[in-house]
């Protein structure tokens, strides 16, 4: 299957995406998470595009996607949010499945929530919604969400390094025999770009208001009762399988299947998670 590599302009943004499948086909548009990018579906997106029409973005501040710079674009999660909407707005997709990873799961799920009759089907892979799937290793993150000190935003900037992309965010969890190196040695290059730290330090400060958002999109889950999926790695060091496990008080004809892998499960896993989502939307769409 063909995969399609281009640019939509939405507002100042020039958004790249991934694209395969047939244009009518149901649409499956997929929301990458921190540090990584639209890359990280390249296994998954072939999988599904017999089937469907698989969609993915690249957030601002994230992959070959052309933002302003800090000072001319507030880097925030309801502005990401604001720009997924309008892509697909751009892109004519009036009713889509749902794929949230890490940080596509505030963006995917601001959309979700502020128009409830476009989503067919929501599928969480490690993407919080509730408190139950944090870890304790957010203490650096929570401090700067306290107190936005230059010493705390400091205190943060090890989340970006080299050495924590690769071994703290990829390798925690995973077969090391089935892990290649280039979802990490791409994230990693992308992080070194003029500017893209303190993009990302920014959005760190930011996330905190997803937390305040929870209490939203979980009235959201219990008033309109998405199909949903969670497939997760359940060795993750930051999202706990509990997190997962926590979707179905909201959403108790959920399906959540954890895996044998870490945060980016995709990475060890795609061919896996690919069956278990075409079963799934198999079902409901």
């Amino acid at each position: 299957m063909t995969v399609s590599y281009r640019t939509r302009k939405v507002g100042d943004v020039e958004v790249f995406y991934r694209e395969a499948g047939a244009k009518d086909a149901p649409v499956v548009l997929l929301l990458h998470g921190f540090p990584t990018s639209s890359h990280m579906f390249r296994e998954l997106i072939p999988r599904l595009a017999d089937r469907y029409r698989v969609i993915a973005p690249d957030l601002p501040g994230f992959g070959y996607t052309k933002a302003p710079p800090r000072g001319e674009f507030t880097y925030t999660f309801d502005t990401l949010a604001k720009v997924i909407d309008g892509f697909t707005l751009a892109m004519e997709l009036e009713r889509y499945a749902l794929y949230v990873f890490d940080y596509g799961a505030p963006v995917g799920l601001r959309l979700a929530s502020a128009h409830p009759e476009r989503v067919t089907a929501l599928i969480s892979q490690n993407g919080n919604a509730y408190m139950e799937g944090f870890s304790d290793e957010w203490g650096a993150w929570q401090a700067y969400w306290r107190d936005p000190s230059p010493a705390n935003r400091e205190a943060c900037r090890v989340s970006l390094s080299a050495d924590a992309i690769e071994n703290w965010q990829y390798r925690t969890g995973a077969d090391p025999s089935r892990l290649g190196p280039d979802g990490y040695m791409l994230d990693i290059a992308l992080m070194s770009r003029p500017g893209a730290e303190e993009i990302q330090l920014d959005l760190i400060r930011d996330y905190s208001s997803n937390i305040d958002r929870y209490p939203e999109f979980q009235a959201y889950f219990r008033k309109h009762q998405p199909p949903f999926l969670a497939v997760w790695g359940r060795h993750d060091p930051a999202f706990l399988p509990a997190g997962a496990e926590a979707y179905k008080r909201d959403l108790p004809r959920g399906h959540v299947h954890l895996l044998d892998t870490g945060h980016f499960a995709l990475e060890t896993h795609a061919s896996e998670i690919a069956g278990i989502i075409r079963s799934f939307l198999g079902q409901h769409l």
